[in-house]
């Protein structure tokens, strides 16, 4: 494990806390997938509040927001200062192709955006791409990153924008590398 993945000084504020919870469904250190099937989806949905009633998905469906998450993790490691693949927005579009946002009036004039279906896949995907959005309005997206050794998604609580690891441990693996390269090198 990079690091403890319950740690709260990587979580993001406010709704961006989900983005992120739902980027880390998929932990490549352990290998480990919470939406390993469409069951475990339905139930990662209804724990997660993005729908009401327990929904019935198919493993088109999971492929669908699995695509969408690693596409988020893409557009985080960007975040994080590495190159986006072009298939990262392809993917992205294709998976929330079929998503119907609207406005609504809020408090003090401000406008909110939200899914325009009630229910459904459709619905929580449409509640995380308004998150995205609003983060990315509000300033706060950039500080939601992908760690650059186990590709975790964490916010960047640092001043400066600086945070590169979810942990100690990604980043002494990172300088270890660096430190075998230099010896190898000078070695030579």
């Amino acid at each position: 494990m990079a690091t403890d993945r319950n740690d709260r000084r990587l979580a993001a504020p406010g709704d961006l806390e989900l983005v992120r919870d739902f980027v880390n469904t998929l932990d490549f250190l352990p290998d480990t997938d919470e939406l390993d099937a469409p069951a475990n989806l339905a139930s990662w949905l209804i724990e997660h509040r993005l729908v009401a009633a327990l929904p019935t998905l198919t493993g088109e469906d999971l492929a669908r927001v699995r695509s969408l998450r690693e596409a988020l993790r893409a557009f985080l490691l960007t975040n994080a200062g590495f190159p986006l693949p072009a298939e990262a927005a392809e993917n992205f579009d294709a998976a929330v192709g079929s998503v119907r946002l609207r406005t609504r009036a809020a408090e003090a004039g401000s406008v909110e955006l939200h899914p325009a279906e009630a229910e459904g896949l459709d619905h929580a995907i449409g509640r995380l791409v308004a998150t995205v959005f609003v983060a990315q309005q509000d300033g706060t997206w950039p500080r939601l990153k992908a760690c650059a050794e186990c590709h975790w998604a964490l916010y960047d609580h640092t001043k400066n924008h600086s945070a590169a690891w979810c942990g100690s441990q990604c980043g002494a693996r990172v300088r270890a590398r660096r430190h075998r390269k230099r010896r190898l090198k000078d070695s030579a």
